[in-house]
């Protein structure tokens, strides 16, 4: 399966598809398919992940990037293949360009998370970091490829890769038969048109939706307008779907075959990625928590059985826990007060009691005592404190003004 630049807009089948599938046999797992009872109580039917953050590599990537890769002659394998990506198709290109025998580099931004920089390097591909967005290693990468003959890895926009992630669709339909809507994230849009070209051959009546981030959504106005339109600066924590244009060929599959694209802000995003840790115990990063963000911003607005794709897990560390702290705060569990005390022993220890008694976790402490606005006697503390939800902050705020205390907004 391989496609000349001249016919790269050819439409895919479901016969590429299947082809995909079978060339995939013993390289990409069959993910498993887990019940969320609490999303199916939400929704008001069942409700089933599609947890691809489980599949090599971590994500849903390596399966388009075997294909492609796959799909190459012989000389164009011995030129060597180059991408350009933030994280999960740099490692499918890595891992699939290892098992193939093909040398790959890869074009990767300077401020890239260092454990995706770390397991490209790991699966055997050459990393070089270059330019501070997406776009700008693209382009580089570009260049390499002009340069150097190598042969360009798109992340999304080629017949082949679109094929692979198709895949996903066709196991959808193995171990979920009478699923009616299927709900996935959205970037440049190959993994929605793949699942939705294998899905509406089969079963035509099941409803294709799709997820971008607010920040970041380039597919309503693209729609809207019939053609691909580039968002500005897209702007999200959720860098998997971070694409400021869709690509032409998934675009034409999208516009023709997805019922619907919806769009999701952080919070929500936060909130679901803390939903899948608590609730589904697992790893998932911001991009791959859209579709569950889309239940929770409308449970009721999905028709069961209904399967969320969960498309990545390689989340940084670092960014994993600002995103926990802004998903429960975003859910009533974090609660930051300010108040004004008497600066005098014991003062600090009376309102810890206070806030002990009223069961609050303490996180964090900071004092201010030349705020030109205080009396010379006064100190203002901020408090970071853990709470259990919407009630019991309001329950706190009650507490404090019974001690006494004035609390500032």
């Amino acid at each position: 399966m391989s496609y000349s630049t001249a016919d790269s807009l050819r439409p895919v089948t479901l016969d590429d598809v299947r082809g995909a599938q079978k060339m995939l046999t013993g390289v990409a797992r069959m993910t498993a398919m887990e019940t969320s009872r609490h999303l199916s109580q939400l929704v008001g039917s069942p409700v089933y992940l599609k947890c691809e953050n489980l599949q090599r590599t971590g994500s849903f990537k390596l399966r388009g990037a075997y294909v492609r890769i796959a799909g190459l002659l012989p000389e164009q394998r011995a030129a060597g293949v180059v991408a350009a990506s933030a994280g999960n198709h740099a490692q499918g290109v890595a891992l699939a360009s290892a098992l193939l025998g093909v040398h790959a580099t890869v074009f990767m931004p300077v401020g890239a998370p260092l454990p995706k920089i770390s397991a490209t390097r790991e699966y055997g591909a050459e990393v070089r970091l270059h330019g501070q967005v997406v776009d700008e290693t693209l382009s580089a990468a570009q260049e390499y490829a002009a340069e150097t003959g190598a042969v360009f890895i798109h992340p999304f926009d080629h017949p082949d890769v679109i094929a692979g992630q198709g895949t996903v669709g066709l196991e959808i339909l193995d171990q979920c038969p009478e699923v009616g809507t299927i709900v996935v994230g959205v970037g440049g849009g190959g993994l929605a048109a793949g699942i939705a070209v294998a899905v509406k051959a089969i079963r035509p009546d099941v409803r294709i939706v799709g997820v971008q981030a607010e920040g970041a959504a380039a597919y309503p106005p693209s729609l809207a307008a019939g053609r691909p339109v580039s968002v500005h600066q897209p702007v999200t924590m959720a860098d998997g779907i971070k694409v400021g244009r869709p690509g032409d060929v998934p675009f034409a599959l999208v516009e023709e075959l997805v019922d619907e694209v919806r769009t999701v802000g952080e919070d929500r995003l936060s909130a679901a990625l803390l939903l899948c840790l608590e609730r589904a115990k697992l790893v998932v990063e911001p991009a791959g928590a859209a579709p569950v963000a889309a239940l929770l911003v409308e449970p009721g607005g999905f028709a069961g059985p209904v399967v969320a794709v969960l498309s990545g897990g390689n989340v940084d560390p670092v960014l994993m826990q600002r995103v926990l702290r802004h998903g429960m705060s975003a859910q009533g569990r974090y609660l930051a007060v300010r108040l004004r005390l008497t600066d005098r022993p014991g003062a600090l220890a009376t309102l810890l009691g206070v806030l002990s008694g009223a069961d609050a976790n303490v996180l964090d402490i900071s004092h201010v005592r030349t705020d030109p606005r205080l009396g010379l006697s006064e100190v203002e503390v901020e408090l970071q404190l853990e709470t259990k939800g919407p009630v019991h902050c309001t329950e706190l705020g009650h507490a404090l003004r019974e001690a006494g205390y004035t609390v500032i907004d």
